[in-house]
């Protein structure tokens, strides 16, 4: 049997070795600059809270803030054939060559990436991914003809989506406002959900699965982000000083929340948000799909509470990004943590 599986692997190997739309490092035998995943051992399959957008549980969406940083949302509004439409036109933009990717999707509205999410930064070790970086916010007359030229259809369909997320951003963020009784003018200009990041993800298929990560482990910079998943599944969450499978479950999306909120409402050591940490695992025959969105405040919104010194998204984002430039990996709210020397 392990014979079996080993020739299949190979056998898969070959065939990804000849792909032209994957990135030429992934096509190298060692794998040379990805980052090697840590030993794989079995993940349990957890169960998240569920929240329906319809009928927001204010307790059910306080528990599952506190205590888990994410949680699977329903009745949400997405119509399922918008999703599955969004998700094939995806698959087909990034199954292009290579270096057709590259050439085609170069412009500030439409960038191409791989390796890392990090665009132009040069991170220390590379991931098993590539995506498509769309900022929701030039989806307007100011988007140039070239990155419209002959992608009208998938244009039409990140336009209807946009709007769906900014709706459930903006319901979300307003009742979890409500539950931490945060002053209305100043969450105002915590989530500036109609310019927030849409990014799409293609994680290939490795038949050394073991080997690398999709994505490792990280927390994410956004007030929250909303992420639609296909059937392939790969994400997982730190729990109990462990890791666990979150499950994709057809028409339902996985909300967790970022840095930014944990930083907002941080007025206490027993009464906050939690920026969860997560991570991908390769998949050995399937290539996977997701569609993430991530909300941010305002640029010049000032981000105060009792455990970070006050600072504003623009410089968290720009300490972010430095703090790649000058390690390769990013650091995060420590950096803005009081009395924390690091």
């Amino acid at each position: 049997m392990e014979s079996t599986m080993e020739e299949a692997d190979v056998e898969d190997e070959k065939a990804a070795a000849t792909d032209l739309s994957y990135p030429p490092v992934f096509l190298q035998p060692s794998g040379a600059g990805l980052l090697p995943a840590s030993p794989c051992t079995s993940a349990a399959v957890i169960d998240v809270p569920v929240l329906d957008l319809h009928r927001l549980d204010p307790v059910g969406l306080r528990g599952a803030c506190r205590d888990w940083g994410l949680f699977r949302l329903v009745h949400h509004g997405i119509p399922p054939p918008l999703s599955a439409a969004l998700q094939a036109q995806a698959r087909d933009l990034l199954s292009l060559p290579f270096d057709a990717k590259r050439a085609r999707f170069c412009f500030p509205g439409l960038a191409y990436f791989w390796g890392t999410p990090a665009l132009t930064l040069h991170v220390k070790d590379l991931n098993w991914l590539e995506g498509l970086h769309i900022p929701l916010g030039r989806l307007s007359s100011s988007s140039s003809a070239a990155e419209f030229d002959g992608l009208e259809t998938f244009w039409s369909l990140v336009d209807e989506y946009k709007q769906h997320l900014a709706r459930i951003a903006r319901t979300l963020f307003e009742a979890m406002a409500a539950d931490l009784k945060l002053d209305a003018g100043l969450s105002a200009s915590y989530l500036n959900e109609h310019d927030g990041t849409f990014r799409i993800y293609r994680y290939p298929k490795c038949a050394r699965a073991d080997d690398y990560f999709a994505m490792e482990a990280h927390t994410d910079s956004s007030v929250l982000s909303i992420v639609n998943q296909d059937d392939v599944g790969g994400l997982q969450v730190l729990r109990g000083g462990g890791w666990s499978c979150v499950e994709p479950i057809a028409d339902t999306l996985i909300v967790n929340l970022g840095d930014i909120m944990q930083a907002s409402i941080s007025f206490s050591d027993d009464d906050q948000y939690k920026s969860v940490e997560h991570r991908v695992r390769v998949n050995r025959s399937k290539e996977r799909i997701s569609l993430c969105y991530f909300g941010f405040p305002m640029e010049d919104g000032v981000i105060s509470s009792s455990r970070y010194r006050e600072f504003t998204y623009r410089e968290f984002k720009e300490q972010v990004q430095e703090d790649i430039k000058l390690s390769g990996a990013k650091v995060g709210l420590r950096r803005f943590r009081v009395n924390d020397e690091s």
